[in-house]
């Protein structure tokens, strides 16, 4: 069984990511041993959002178009409206979206970061949540939406509604790194 002390993930951001959806999935992740590395567009520090206005300057580690899918266990997709916004028009980052959901490997989105789902056309038949004001878009992307804390659609998505379901969001991430396994689903083109 593998060890989140043993788990590589990556998370994916740019500027206006929701500075707790980051920060906390990194940062808890870490404190269970696991790397984490953040990837943005530039591989360059990002400026976060907090709630109402601008917050902290968040560093990454590399350039999302330099993330290797074989090296990680798990993508995470924190939200924040501007952050998945920019993102799921990001060939590197889409490509990123793509790569983990081909490889049939773990894949986590909280907030509005579904959005990068919707675009990789991976909601079609899947049980997700969101943030509640793309509800709509997730249905019309055809997945059965629910509103829990934490969703875990046995293909491998952990999706999660907003800041208050971060700790649910988190310890799901742990829990299903360390289940191990590799997802079926069909290939997001």
């Amino acid at each position: 069984m593998p060890n989140i002390r043993d788990a590589r993930i990556l998370v994916i951001c740019t500027d206006g990511v929701e500075q707790v959806e980051l920060t906390t999935p990194r940062d808890e992740l870490r404190k269970k041993g696991a790397r984490v590395e953040v990837a943005t567009p530039k591989g360059e520090k990002v400026r976060a959002w907090k709630f109402t206005d601008w917050g902290e300057t968040q560093p990454a580690d590399l350039k999302i178009a330099d993330a290797k899918c074989e090296n990680y266990v798990a993508l995470v997709i924190p939200g924040g409206v501007i952050n998945p916004d920019k993102l799921r028009v990001d060939p590197d980052a889409m490509r990123a979206v793509r790569d983990f959901l081909n490889s049939g490997k773990l894949v986590a989105a909280v907030c509005h970061g579904p959005w990068l789902l919707v675009q990789a056309d991976a909601c079609e038949g899947r049980r997700m949540t969101s943030y509640n004001s793309i509800r709509k878009d997730v249905e019309n992307a055809g997945a059965n939406w629910v509103d829990e804390q934490v969703v875990f659609d046995e293909c491998g998505i952990i999706t999660s509604r907003n800041p208050n379901d971060l700790p649910a969001f988190v310890a799901k991430i742990a829990e299903e790194v360390e289940r191990g396994g590799h997802y079926q689903r069909p290939a997001a083109e």
